[in-house]
């Protein structure tokens, strides 16, 4: 099994957001055309402006070009504020029909100011590994 996660770098507005992907192959079902793919996300307040993650949106590619939109209140039920330096990770997942993907999207934060503003993320990408595929 592979243990290489791929890194995906964005900065916005001063915030520092990284992203690792991972092929969860005994969640998948490829014989169905499911296919399951966790991302870990890690923001980071590296500007000193705080602000609170309120709401997330993201873009879902599969490899036909199909667009999906999910859009919702902060990431996986928590609202994090962010203090200068300060991180939050959490993991979550993504599941596709295909082989293949990509991911990105954007946070709505709200500064100590009440000033809302957006940071968005970097275009992250899926894609099941190689010794998970069959050639004949």
């Amino acid at each position: 099994m592979s243990t290489h996660t791929p890194l995906f770098i964005e900065e916005s507005h001063g915030y520092r957001i990284e992203v690792r992907t991972h092929f969860d192959f005994p969640r998948s079902n490829p014989m169905q055309g499911q296919f399951l793919f966790e991302y870990s996300v890690t923001i980071t307040n590296v500007s000193g402006v705080e602000a609170q993650l309120l709401k997330r949106t993201w873009h879902i590619e599969d490899a036909t070009g199909e667009v999906r939109q999910v859009h919702g209140p902060g990431v996986v039920g928590f609202t994090p504020f962010f203090k200068q330096k300060e991180k939050f990770n959490y993991s979550s997942f993504c599941p596709l029909q295909t082989m293949t993907g990509r991911m990105w999207g954007h946070f709505e934060m709200l500064s100590s100011k009440g000033e809302t503003f957006e940071i968005t993320t970097p275009v992250f990408k899926f894609a099941v590994p190689e010794e998970f595929i069959d050639r004949y």
